[in-house]
């Protein structure tokens, strides 16, 4: 395993042993950050939400090129037949 992975498994470990996120940064020697953004990760109540990945006409609108209806189409009508 890797060493940030270990560490990852040590961070929490001494938080199920009770210790605070202060003292296991001492007994870590690492930044309170640290171990705070391996907390938050860990019980982030939000799960990711992917829904829009992949969604092409939401990925041009976001690169600034507009959607079709910002270039006068509205999809196909009787007319175009």
């Amino acid at each position: 395993m890797s060493r940030m992975a270990d560490l990852q498994l040590e961070i929490l470990e001494l938080f199920d042993e009770g210790l605070k996120p202060i003292s296991i940064a001492g007994v870590l020697n690492i930044p309170l950050s640290m171990v705070y953004d391996v907390l938050e990760s860990e019980f982030d109540s939000e799960p990711y939400d992917d829904s829009m990945d992949g969604d092409f006409d939401s990925a041009m609108q976001s690169a600034g090129l507009g959607t079709d209806e910002d270039y006068g189409y509205y999809g196909e009508s009787a007319d175009d037949y």
